[in-house]
């Protein structure tokens, strides 16, 4: 009957979302990794100049520690180039870095967006490689070398660093640590089989003679940045060596802005890079982008409530035993987000935060494609508080 198949295909979508995608990719690179050894690539050079870019919007909370970090970088100083670019900044951002003889400070008191203050300082950047951060992450100190050894596969256009989340066990938002552990397991997958599928703007390092202009309107820089690679004959590397801490975000309802905004991001890319999904002409990074990315973005939140919503069907029809227990699976999952939400709400910890995360999650897909339908092409946006 056509709603057992419906049930089928909403089951499998969401299980090769969050599970099938990830098995099948580790399956095809341990077959890929036993049959060839992973390929090495001469040093082209030891320590080439590295720009170091930093957009920056009222950070002033962060401009001490941040600069410590950078100053704490395990990379010959003469090497690396300190930018910031502080555009629209009306606080005392610009001020404190203007104390720090090694920043080249990039301001103007117009605020049109990181994507448009991304485009006015790359103007001023002429190193070879440029590895852009944001204000309120800290690196680790190999992080420039290690991205940098990435580009000696001359094939590697863009790298993506790994995120991290600093947990501190008050905060519901701070589950999205869960999310980044298994994003950062997927997109390690994806290096090791052709290319990870895009960066994350915490930490993302291109060449930059391959550098092109954010259009305006672009929501997300680091995914327009990183796909652009893709579609210009480059892989995007992944470097689990470097990587990004960042605070979470301060309480659920900031973290829903953000999310709102990266769901908004999603169809936008879906969009733009629509091109990529063609098999005949991209191959594998089609199969990847497809995988990973659209049928997230696009397909999953919507299957989620389709599958529970059809399971009732088929167990008030007496579809079998199966779908009984299914649905009971379900609606423990569903009951046990709910506690986690409550849970939220009283300021208290605890494992129920990871589903009702995930629904959170996949849910501001909804509103995010409100967003999307209704965005006027004004790329600035409010920043969410951190803890």
């Amino acid at each position: 009957m056509l709603v057992k198949v419906f049930f089928w295909i909403s089951v499998f979508i969401v299980f090769y979302t969050f599970f099938g995608y990830g098995i099948l990719v580790w399956i095809i690179v341990r077959i890929k990794e036993a049959l060839r050894k992973p390929q090495t690539f001469p040093m082209a050079e030891e320590f080439p100049m590295v720009t170091l870019l930093i957009a920056a919007y009222n950070e002033q909370d962060y401009v001490e520690e941040k600069m410590k970090n950078c100053l704490a970088l395990d990379y010959p100083k003469d090497k690396l180039r300190i930018v910031w670019v502080t555009d629209g900044s009306n606080d005392k951002t610009p001020e404190m870095l203007s104390a720090y003889p090694e920043n080249t400070v990039l301001h103007k008191p117009e605020r049109c967006g990181k994507t448009a203050a991304l485009n006015r300082a790359m103007e001023f950047v002429d190193t070879p490689f440029v590895v852009m951060t944001d204000a309120n992450t800290y690196l680790n100190p190999e992080s420039i070398y290690r991205l940098v050894r990435k580009f000696d596969n001359p094939k590697v256009g863009c790298v993506a660093g790994e995120k991290k989340v600093m947990t501190d066990g008050n905060s519901a938002a701070a589950t999205e640590g869960v999310y980044w552990k298994y994003e950062s397991f997927l997109k390690d997958l994806d290096d090791r089989l052709y290319s990870s599928m895009g960066a994350a703007g915490e930490l993302i390092a291109i060449r930059r003679e391959l550098w092109m202009p954010i259009p305006a309107g672009v929501l997300g820089d680091d995914l327009n940045i990183s796909l652009n690679m893709l579609r210009r004959g480059y892989i995007i590397g992944y470097c689990k060596q470097a990587y990004a801490m960042e605070k979470p975000s301060a309480d659920i309802k900031e973290e829903r802005k953000r999310k709102v905004r990266l769901a908004a991001n999603g169809y936008q890319i879906s969009s733009m890079f629509r091109d990529l999904m063609n098999p005949f002409r991209y191959g594998v990074i089609a199969f990847q982008f497809v995988s990973h990315r659209v049928i997230r973005w696009i397909l999953t939140p919507s299957n989620i409530i389709l599958m529970f919503l059809l399971n009732i069907v088929l167990v008030l029809m007496g579809a079998g035993t199966f779908y009984t227990v299914f649905l009971i699976l379900q609606l423990c999952f569903y009951l046990a987000a709910l506690a986690g939400m409550i849970m939220d709400k009283k300021g208290r910890s605890g494992l129920l935060r990871v589903p009702y995360y995930f629904l959170f999650a996949n849910f501001t897909m909804f509103p995010g494609l409100k967003y999307y339908l209704n965005f006027n092409g004004n790329a600035a946006w409010e920043k969410s508080r951190r803890a």
